[in-house]
């Protein structure tokens, strides 16, 4: 299982391995686009009144499938301790259904590669992304929409328990889903098995190389590959062993990084500690989350094609009719989560005692399964962070916007999942900070090392989509293609 040594270190060989691959990196990206030119694409915006087997029900309180499966938008009204906005009214997509998000895994010239699948999803910005071997809600793989049954789905269903290396449920974005969670898996292969079309095998460094690129990789990779540990104090690598797995020489940066994810040596806080933070944060913020019928959220407006709030802030519920070539069902219709504005999602880091730390807040979010998630030092996607009130009041938001690029460790625009969110994007950013900043957090802030956070991350709904996003895009090499 995912504590035994030997998949440590075959994860971060997989993580270090850009050379001897399946393929070159940029052949993926050119594979990308020949799948691309290849595939039909078709989305369009349109009235509730036009979508297929989705409607409001009588009393304009829900919009919800025939069938009664896949997802449902509603009404919530929220009440928390938490900010600056005690109250609120908004929609928020119920999803109950625990889906599949995994990777099958398997060793191609001495290396662990990936089984990637290029996959559209119609609130993709740039059409095919790459997706698990696997991504597939309840009501996809027992066929409610009848359509065909993903493919690779029996591997994870028939797996040996010996044959599973991560195995997790993992929260989604905690504004937008209610209590929404994922089973995160990747599972090890040893026979032959087909390579279908749109399939392509990568390891887990090609797939960080590729994050340093925009909405390559999307937010259901990113999230199954952050729960990846790379071992303990128990079995650290010596720079040698890195740079003889790595088949060259690391930088400097890359081999901090690893320390920082496999040893507590030099942490700030102990666990103890970390865990008293936690606790005593869901203690003091209260949160209350009442079901309202849609019709009478408090400054949102129903109209033939969206659900907006009246300043036309946040986002707004659509319709979108959908026709793409490659799915299991070729045509279909759905109300999907437009953005208001583009996000800005960012880790601070900096050095104390010699390791590496990130700067984490406590935050909390309507749907949030357990009150508050671990998130990033700063995550701002609602409203816009560019007005002079929020770049004051909101910690680090202006440290971050003013860092010079010299400190930018990671500056990327990544999507948000593309099945239920229309076309958004946010800034992803790493700041490497110096020893300037104060070691002195805001009030729910605090320092944690990757080891520490990996092993939150290792359990349910400590660290949020969005932290893990980043997380997983820490890459022990660049890309220049």
């Amino acid at each position: 299982m995912l504590n035994q040594p030997n998949h440590h270190i075959s994860f971060l060989k997989s993580a270090l391995a850009v050379t001897h691959t399946y393929q070159a990196t940029e052949q993926i990206v050119q594979w990308l686009a020949e799948q691309n030119a290849r595939v039909s694409v078709n989305i369009e915006k349109i009235r509730f009144d036009q979508l297929k087997h989705w409607s409001f029900d009588k009393d304009l309180s829900v919009i919800r499938h025939d069938s009664g499966k896949f997802f449902s938008i509603e009404g919530i009204r929220v009440k928390t301790n938490w900010g600056e906005v005690p109250e609120w009214d908004q929609p928020i997509i119920n999803q109950p259904e625990i889906g599949y998000l995994g990777f099958i895994v398997k060793e191609i010239n001495g290396v662990w590669h990936f089984l990637l699948q290029g996959k559209i999803e119609p609130g993709n910005i740039n059409a095919i992304q790459l997706s698990p071997t696997l991504q597939a809600t309840k009501s996809n793989y027992t066929r409610v929409h009848q359509g065909k049954t993903p493919p690779y789905l029996d591997y994870f269903l028939q797996v040996s328990p010996d044959n599973i290396l991560l195995d997790q449920l993992q929260s989604e974005q905690g504004a937008r889903f209610l209590r929404k969670r994922n089973r995160n898996m990747i599972i090890r292969v040893e026979e032959d098995i087909e390579l279908l079309p749109n399939y392509t095998w990568a390891t887990l460094g090609q797939i960080k190389q590729l994050m340093q690129k925009d909405n390559l990789v999307n937010m259901d990779t990113r999230t199954v590959i952050s729960g990846i540990s790379y071992g303990n104090d128990a079995e650290p690598c010596s720079d040698a062993t890195l740079e003889e797995l790595a088949g060259c020489k690391l930088e400097p940066l890359a081999v901090d990084f690893y320390r920082s994810m496999t040893t507590t040596s030099g942490s700030l806080h102990d666990f103890d500690q970390l865990i008293r933070f936690i606790t005593r944060s869901k203690c003091f913020f209260e949160l209350e989350v009442t079901r309202v019928p849609l019709k009478d959220l408090r400054n949102w407006v129903i109209d033939s094609s969206s659900i907006h709030h009246r300043d036309h802030k946040y986002f707004q519920v659509i319709g979108v009719d959908v026709s793409i070539s490659s799915r299991e069902v070729v045509n279909w219709s759905q109300p999907m989560i437009e953005p208001a504005q583009q996000g800005l999602c960012a880790f601070v880091c900096r050095y104390i005692n010699g390791l590496l730390h990130l700067a984490v807040q406590a935050k909390l979010e309507c749907g949030n399964f357990d009150i508050i998630e671990l998130a990033p030092t700063v995550q701002c996607l609602t409203g816009n962070y560019l007005n002079s009130r929020s770049v004051s009041s909101v910690p680090f938001l202006q440290y971050v916007l003013e860092s010079p690029s010299s400190r930018l460790i990671l500056d990327t625009h990544q999507s948000e999942e593309g099945g239920r969110f229309y076309k958004e994007q946010n800034r992803n950013v790493i700041v490497m900070a110096d020893e300037e900043l104060p070691l002195d957090l805001p009030e729910h802030f605090i320092w944690m090392s990757l080891q520490q956070a990996q092993t939150f991350i290792q359990f349910n709904n400590y660290f949020n989509i969005q932290a893990r996003s980043l997380i997983s895009a820490i890459s022990f090499h660049r890309f220049h293609g």
